[in-house]
């Protein structure tokens, strides 16, 4: 009898879904922009959101720009866009000692140079 529920829990244990212990989000930008319009707001939350609710896990935010402009300008639009988000997430409530930012300047893209015009927030490992 104590083998039958051992083996029921263990299936039931199985079913379970357990939750990803990293995310990621994507804030995109309008060209030569660092401000967040409605949609990039809501990305932030959410992703501030999760963070809140895994305070053990890193918060890494990466700013990229497209390929238009000159490369110092774009590193320097990339860290602004990183910077932007990083402190949007401070003000949900994400500690600033967990966050890290960096710039990658400009990067190509597949199909809409939006692709480009970005920052990625990676919450744990990637």
């Amino acid at each position: 009898r104590r083998l039958w529920v051992l083996g029921l829990l263990f299936a039931l244990g199985a079913c379970a879904q357990a939750e990803p212990s990293n995310q990621r989000f994507v804030v995109y930008f309008q060209l030569w922009s660092a401000g967040l319009d409605d949609s990039a707001q809501q990305v932030v939350a959410t992703a501030a959101g999760w963070a809140n609710g895994h305070q053990s896990v890193p918060v890494e935010v990466t700013g990229f720009a497209d390929p238009e402009g000159s490369p110092q300008a774009n590193i320097d639009l990339s860290h602004t866009r990183a910077q932007v988000v990083a402190d949007a997430l401070a003000a949900h409530g994400v500690a600033a000692q967990r966050i890290s930012v960096h710039a990658r300047g400009s990067v190509g893209f597949a199909m809409d140079s939006q692709e480009s015009r970005r920052v990625t927030i990676q919450l744990g490992a990637p």
